[in-house]
C-alpha cells in the first residue's frame, strides 16, 4: 500500500494556500449579499429581522475568514482593556466634574 505525499498547491501570486485555495468563493459572497441585506433591512426599520440577517452574514463571514477572525480574537483582549481604561477615565473626571459642583453650590449658597 503506498501513501501519496500531500501536494502543495499554489495560488496566482505563488503563495502557499494549503486551505484558503479550496476555500468556496460563493460563501464570501452570500456573505457579502447577506450583511448587505441586513444593512437595508436595518434602515427600513425591521431590526429583528436585520439584526438575525447581520448575525448569519456574520457567521458566514468567520466561515470564509477563519485566519482573520483568529487575528481579531487574539487582539479582542488589548481592545478591551483599553476600553476599560477610557471608561476608568471618563468615570473619574465625571465623579471628579460633580465634586466640583457640588463644593460651588455650597460655596454660592453661603
Amino acid at each position: 500500500m503506498a501513501v501519496a505525499a500531500p501536494v502543495k498547491t499554489v495560488n496566482k501570486s505563488g503563495v502557499n494556500c494549503a486551505n484558503s485555495c479550496n476555500s468556496r468563493p460563493w460563501i464570501g459572497l452570500l456573505a457579502a449579499g447577506t450583511l448587505a441585506a441586513s444593512g437595508a433591512l436595518l434602515v427600513s426599520g425591521k431590526r429583528r429581522a436585520g439584526l438575525v440577517t447581520a448575525i448569519s452574514g456574520a457567521v458566514l463571514a468567520m466561515i470564509d475568514q477563519p485566519e482573520v477572525v483568529s487575528k481579531w480574537w487574539n487582539a479582542l483582549p488589548v481592545y478591551l482593556e483599553d476600553a476599560q481604561d477610557l471608561l476608568g477615565r471618563a468615570q473619574a473626571a465625571v465623579e471628579d466634574l460633580t465634586a466640583q459642583g457640588e463644593k460651588l453650590k455650597r460655596s454660592l449658597s453661603k
